[in-house]
């Protein structure tokens, strides 16, 4: 596997919370590129001197072998001398029969799963969605914990018997920041809920969808130039909120956090990062991230950093 760099010079909070932190999900809305647009992008940034941020390749599970063999193809044309990398760590996308699509899993591992033909890939995730206790018991019968499993739940109401049963199996939760339409953002009280409730059950989860953009502020939609505009959290609110409930702070700290829009109300240095006169340390914020937080889909992964560069940050 090639060697990733290390991250650069840059506040050592933020290098911390960025660390493995982008889930790359090209093939979704809005980006939505085909296949060999995702993959292509995907081999530069392991590549990339910001590869230390970079986490999965998120994949629709039926569309696995069509990765592989794009994959394939890909280290093909580059030769002798492709800098492709041979190793790839993947997230699949369940849909509603979870049983074909472990089977997608397990014959994409038969063919993709050794270095045999230079390229290979492994899938560490199965992400997938449930609404009721019933359904998430079911689900998670069928996956086995030799995947990370996450679980998307809904959080317009109590999320809590939902975040009891994906934690009674050893599972993870996955919730749904945004998309490309405003009703698809959830309420900051919403959310703050479920962060909260995620950590006072010790349940990890990732965040998925309109994170984009480090700080809370109305961005464009989509990416179209006539896109509709509207309020977008920060994963850096999202990241943070998370570490402060971790660090005993209230859930309404974190929801206030959630809606901060101010860049500079948040100051990082290598202890830590300081807002309002509240405060994380360096080692809070590792601890959210094993037993919190883990990552959060974007379907950019230049974006994300380029902002953070565009602060100051990187």
């Amino acid at each position: 596997m090639t060697a990733r760099p290390n991250a650069p010079e840059s506040p050592l909070g933020v290098r911390l919370l960025l660390l493995d932190a982008i889930d790359y999900a090209g093939l979704f809305p809005p980006a939505q590129l085909d296949m060999p647009g995702a993959v292509t992008e995907y081999a530069s940034y392991v590549e990339s001197a910001d590869s230390w941020a970079l986490g999965t390749f998120v994949v629709p599970a039926p569309r696995l072998d069509e990765l592989g063999v794009t994959a394939r193809e890909l280290l093909d044309a580059e030769g002798p001398s492709s800098r492709l990398p041979n190793w790839w760590r993947l997230s699949a996308v369940f849909g509603a029969d979870i049983g074909a699509d472990l089977e997608r899993v397990h014959a994409f591992h038969a063919e993709y799963s050794s270095d045999r033909d230079g390229w290979w890939g492994q899938v560490q995730g199965i992400e997938l969605r449930a609404s009721s206790v019933d359904a998430i018991e079911a689900a998670l019968r069928i996956v086995p914990e030799t995947f990370d499993r996450f679980v998307e739940i809904p959080i317009a109401e109590d999320p809590t018997p939902l975040v009891r049963a994906i934690g009674r199996r050893n599972a993870f939760a996955k919730v749904r920041t945004g998309g490309t339409v405003a009703d698809a953002f959830p309420d900051s009280q919403h959310l703050a809920r479920f962060l909260a409730c995620c950590v006072a059950e010790g349940v990890p989860f990732k965040a998925t969808a309109g994170l984009h953009h480090p700080i809370r502020a109305e961005y464009a939609l989509t990416y179209a130039p006539d896109s509709a505009r509207g309020s977008m959290y920060g994963f850096l609110n999202v990241y943070l909120a998370t570490a402060f409930l971790c660090a005993g702070e209230s859930e309404a700290v974190a929801r206030a956090v959630l809606e901060e829009r101010g860049a500079r109300a948040f100051q990082f240095n290598d202890a830590g990062v300081e807002w309002r006169g509240h405060r994380v340390s360096t080692e809070q914020i590792t601890r959210s991230k094993q037993f919190a937080m883990r990552s959060f889909g974007s379907c950019s992964f230049r974006e994300p950093l380029d902002d953070l560069s565009a602060l100051g940050l990187l």
